[in-house]
């Protein structure tokens, strides 16, 4: 006999599947971004939405979700988020950065607490309440701010970087502010300095042991799993990277989102960049829903009815004080007036950390509950407004037609690169030829061993399954000025061509061939040009035997791409009644 099922060990699970299979994709068909459809799914399924309702109607507790049940596991949402921000990056990139993230990023912290601990302190609070208050409030929301400049393309945007850069200083500010507030409360009885040295001493060495161990057997230990070809190992290595640096980081007193940053930071040098982006992006989209339901389910309607005045008051000066302060220090920095403004919409709003640095207020007896869920309130609905803001603020930072743009700091060189596919001795003969034409490439092989040896050799090689859409795309299709399949395998060849093909119908698309059959089903697959090894021998030996008996080269030549331009005639022609042809002819030799 099958013993009964206690439903409710899956209701918060099945209650946040719904969520992102029915509610977040009709958000997305209404043009709304889906972060908004997760944080109204909190409010109504959380504890003062159906939850209160429930306290009346008990059948409806079925629909409401626990939070408690789902905060955990939630908070990886932003662990595995600045996970992908730091694959995105790399240290080189991070340098030329610097004076963003330690200048505009310190800078932004200092004064923004200084300036609302004022605030706090002119309205009534003690002066260590006012400031502990001051920096839970200058925090900003790394996670909902970044998905939207991924999402709207403008994270390599002046506003983007500099929003980046701010978020990244508040991320490494999190673990001294937290000491400071501590040392506020009566239980910091030593003072402030000697905790802060006591603490920020460990997690210092902790991270530069995270960033040695790292540099050294990270690499290993994904070509070591890449070898055995399988996605699911492959997948449990990156969880494995992402949550054990995150947790080693929080034991020494820093976020688990910087010890993710870290790793991520460390990959992106490697060559299954990637194939981890690729891996892990799924789990991050999930994880961040997730965080948002959670965010969402802490805001109390009746709270806010109640007192609409002070929260909204509350809201709308936390946002507008904290994006005038951003806004001045941004020109100070010598940014555009319009990245200034998006900068300023962006960051207004409170964040993530801001809960954390609350409820560490509140237990240390610097602030009492009534306050603390106020400003808690205030915090989470001004995160709501961000889509919003997002959307006013990639309007007025969109550069006019005509006007000159300011100057940024490239991102790795996309546009108008040539994707290689197959780095074995076809593939690297034609990113030779194109280097010595001075033409980007980055090359895509399956074969870790492969990509191990040209990553030695200064190579941009990766490792990953290029027949996936979404690996096609992060190796940057979209900007892409040409696609060159070279792999042994005739299947695998006709799945990535195929792939490309229906991700950009215009692009360049030059595949290798084993001989005429093969050229003429990769012709109906929409190729621009199939070369077929055995033609080619022939046409290569044809060429050295017609110069070695005396025939003048230049009518050698000639002939030769006389020839191969019937070939190729003949198998697009005979290819073409077989599968749908390409918007583009076979080019002309």
């Amino acid at each position: 006999m099958n013993e009964p099922v206690d439903l409710s060990v899956y209701k918060e699970t099945l209650l946040f599947l719904v969520t992102a299979g029915v509610v977040a994709p009709l958000f997305f068909r209404l043009r709304i971004s889906p972060v908004l459809g997760y944080l109204l799914a909190g409010v109504a399924l959380g504890p003062y939405g159906l939850g209160a309702i429930a306290r009346q109607a008990p059948w409806l507790s079925a629909l409401a979700i626990n939070v408690e049940a789902i905060d955990r596991i939630a908070a990886f949402g932003v662990v595995a988020l600045m996970f992908t921000m730091g694959l995105e990056l790399s240290f080189e990139r991070l340098r030329r950065m610097r004076h963003l993230v330690f200048g505009l990023g310190l800078t932004q912290v200092v004064v923004t607490t200084l300036i609302l601990g004022a605030a706090g302190w002119r309205l009534g609070l003690s002066p260590p309440s006012a400031l502990a208050i001051g920096a839970a409030l200058s925090m900003s929301s790394t996670a909902i701010v970044i998905p939207m400049l991924v999402e709207s393309k403008r994270l390599h945007s002046g506003a983007g970087r500099a929003s980046l850069s701010v978020l990244l200083f508040q991320d490494l500010a999190v673990a001294p502010l937290l000491v400071m507030t501590g040392a506020l409360s009566a239980a910091g009885e030593r003072g402030l300095a000697w905790q802060l040295l006591t603490t920020l001493v460990p997690a210092a060495l902790v991270l530069t042991a995270l960033v040695i161990f790292g540099r050294l057997a990270l690499r290993p230990f994904f070509h070591f799993v890449a070898e055995t070809k399988s996605p699911e190992f492959f997948m449990a290595a990156c969880l494995l990277v992402v949550l054990g640096d995150g947790l080693a980081a929080a034991a020494s007193h820093l976020s688990m989102a910087l010890g993710a940053f870290v790793a991520g930071l460390l990959l992106a040098e490697t060559e299954y960049r990637r194939e981890i982006e690729v891996t892990i992006e799924p789990f991050r989209g999930l994880l961040l829903g997730l965080y948002f339901l959670s965010v969402g389910a802490t805001i109390n309607p009746a709270f806010i009815l109640a007192r609409p005045l002070l929260i909204l008051g509350l809201v709308v000066a936390l946002t507008v004080a904290k994006g005038l302060t951003l806004f001045g220090l941004s020109r100070a920095f010598r940014m555009p007036s319009r990245s200034a403004a998006e900068t300023s919409l962006l960051l207004g709003p409170g964040g993530e950390f801001g809960f954390v640095m609350i409820g560490a207020a509140l237990a240390g007896g610097l602030i009492d509950r009534a306050l603390a869920t106020t400003l808690i309130t205030a915090v989470a609905l001004s995160m709501i407004v961000i889509p919003g803001l997002a959307k006013l603020g990639a309007r007025i930072g969109s550069v006019p037609r005509g006007a000159a743009r300011a100057p940024e700091i490239p991102p790795d060189s996309e546009a108008s690169r040539v994707i290689i596919v197959g780095y074995g001795r076809v593939g690297a003969l034609i990113g030779d030829m194109l280097d010595r034409h001075g033409i980007p490439f980055i090359a895509v092989d399956a074969n870790a061993g492969v990509t191990s040896q040209a990553r030695s050799d200064g190579k941009p090689v990766y490792y990953g399954d290029a027949a996936r859409p979404e690996y096609l795309r992060r190796c940057g299709l979209e900007t892409a000025r040409a696609v060159v399949v070279t792999m042994d395998s005739t299947v695998a060849n006709e799945a990535v061509v195929e792939t490309t093909r229906r991700l950009r119908p215009d692009i360049t698309l030059v595949a290798r061939a084993r001989d005429a059959d093969h050229a003429r089903a990769l012709y109906g697959l929409g190729v621009t040009d199939a070369v077929p090894e055995t033609i080619e021998a022939s046409l290569q030996l044809s060429e050295a035997v017609l110069v070695d008996i005396g025939v003048p080269m230049g009518l050698v030549i000639a002939s030769i791409h006389e020839k191969r331009d019937e070939f190729r005639k003949l198998l697009a022609a005979a290819g073409a009644p077989d599968r749908p042809r390409s918007t583009r002819g076979p080019r002309r030799g």
